[in-house]
């Protein structure tokens, strides 16, 4: 192998970056979780208030602890993980082998922390983000020469320790030992099955799954189907996950698929089914109400206990919502 990952830093500790940190330990590398700083009052910074402007990352790792099915092959690898916050510990970036970036689907503030973190790294550290679709080229754009060497897309999938896919997407100026170093990381330790993708709106999976996901929720409404029987037609029966359209909504987040959605329909002018990426109604509707999918407890399904205390899954009725 051209250069064995040991040490890792995961920038934005929500549910991708968090299991992807949990995964990172499973296979024995030693990984720091960054995310904002919870403020706190005065300026001292003691050990109390560290454990405050640290919590989001410590949250993000209590959150993989408890996930179902478990992010961590056994509960002690969360010890290999290292919590902080990117005000005080950006620091703790100088010796890792490997960055990835897992914060917010935001060009601006994805390029404003590769700004911040690529003096703290050594020259040979391996930069990339978890982007679902957001360009390679716009990101690294202004940084520099180095740095763009050094930089790629590696777009895991949800739950990261079970979904062997991953699309990885070359920069304009990605060196192609860069690349080679981490197929042979993540196909050998991490166990990935790679896919190659270009530099296009949502790569391949998201420019797939987006559209799948909207045109199906389009043929519900004009046919009268349920949430139940999309899933049970758009599933295993198909050879596609048992997830099918609905559960993996909502594991993605509907701010999510929104957000993707957008990024085709704005970067995909010559499209001849781009409309299909508008969202329809009954998105805007459900993220009126706050109904994101698991990251707000429901979406189009909602785990809840029947009177019994045996835990039931209802549907959404989306002509009364």
């Amino acid at each position: 192998m051209n250069k064995r990952f040991k040490k890792a830093g995961v920038l934005g500790a929500g549910v991708m970056g968090a299991n992807i940190a949990a995964q990172l330990s499973n296979v024995g590398i030693d990984t720091v979780l960054l995310d904002i700083a919870k403020p706190v009052s005065g300026n001292q910074i003691n050990e109390e208030n560290k454990k405050i402007r640290n919590s989001f990352a410590l949250m993000g790792i209590e959150r993989a602890k408890k996930a179902s099915p478990p992010s961590f092959y056994i509960p002690e690898n969360a010890e290999l993980i290292t919590a902080g916050n990117i005000e005080d510990d950006i620091g703790l970036l100088k010796d890792v082998d490997i960055v990835i970036e897992a914060i917010v689907e935001d060009l601006s503030l994805k390029r404003g922390l590769f700004k911040r973190i690529e003096q703290q790294l050594k020259p040979d550290t391996v930069v990339t983000s978890n982007t679902s679709g957001i360009s390679v080229a716009d990101m690294c754009e202004g940084l520099p020469k180095n740095f763009r060497e050094h930089f790629a897309v590696t777009h895991f999938f949800n739950p990261p320790r079970y979904m062997k896919l991953l699309e990885i997407v070359k920069g304009p100026d990605t060196l192609p030992e860069v690349i080679k170093t981490i197929v042979e990381n993540f196909e050998q330790i991490l166990g990935k099955r790679i896919v190659f993708a270009k530099d296009t709106p949502n790569f391949i999976a998201n420019r797939i799954a987006v559209f799948t996901t909207l045109n199906n929720i389009r043929m519900m409404t004009e046919l009268g189907l349920s949430v139940e029987a999309v899933d049970e037609l758009t599933g295993t029966v198909i050879g596609f996950p048992k997830s099918a359209t609905f559960r993996t909504t909502d594991i993605v987040g509907l701010d999510t698929l929104v957000h993707v959605a957008g990024n085709v329909f704005r970067k995909a002018s010559d499209d001849e089914k781009r409309n299909i990426f508008i969202p329809p109604e009954l998105i805007k509707v459900m993220m009126g109400k706050g109904l994101l999918g698991d990251k707000s407890g429901h979406g189009f399904y909602k785990k809840e206990k029947d009177e019994n205390g045996e835990k039931v899954i209802l549907s959404l009725d989306f002509n009364r919502m």
